[in-house]
């Protein structure tokens, strides 16, 4: 069934269904990867709180969880900028990072936050997305926890929005 965010309609994509069996799936890869660890999951706003709250669930080893706010996109378009708007309020000595992002298009977020984290003398940084659009990624970074590799047309649902709308749906949408 189509909806209508705004101006632009929508058709669904993925099922609440899909989305959790691959959360699950990637939540147990992480726990492979921080066996004895307690790792940092660092969480990117506001994209990112729905997938970040359901891995969390299902990530059922000990963990840090904080919060930063990072922008770079206007409508349906990456401006290229990134801009921080709510940083790190917690020291990153010594810890493994995950970097929890709702969306890698461009990658341009990633770099800005490796360079932010990289700061600290950390353990070791990764990323975990549950969408990656490798066509329109530009970095060199990579991204070792990916969820879904979408082609590059836009999505809302499940934390993403379109102008600030539809990040409460429950499935993914892709633009029609």
């Amino acid at each position: 069934m189509e909806i209508q965010i705004l101006d632009k309609t929508f058709v669904p994509y993925l099922s609440a269904l899909e989305i959790d069996v691959e959360v699950q799936r990637m939540a147990k890869d992480l726990l492979n990867d921080y066996k004895n660890e307690v790792p940092v999951f660092l969480v990117v706003l506001n994209g990112a709180f729905i997938f970040a709250a359901d891995l969390m669930k299902y990530y059922t080893s000990a963990a840090e969880i904080s919060f930063i706010k990072m922008a770079s996109y206007n409508g349906t378009e990456t401006t290229g900028n990134v801009t921080e708007l709510l940083g790190l309020d917690i020291d990153l000595t010594n810890k493994h990072v995950v970097i929890v992002e709702d969306i890698v298009d461009t990658g341009n977020t990633i770099a800005a936050l490796y360079n932010l984290v990289n700061r600290f003398k950390i353990k070791s940084i990764n990323t975990a997305t549950l969408f990656f659009k490798p066509e329109a990624y530009k970095q060199t970074i990579d991204i070792k926890h990916t969820g879904f590799s979408i082609e590059n047309k836009f999505i809302v649902g499940y934390g993403l929005d379109y102008n600030k709308q539809g990040r409460n749906l429950g499935e993914v949408y892709q633009i029609k």
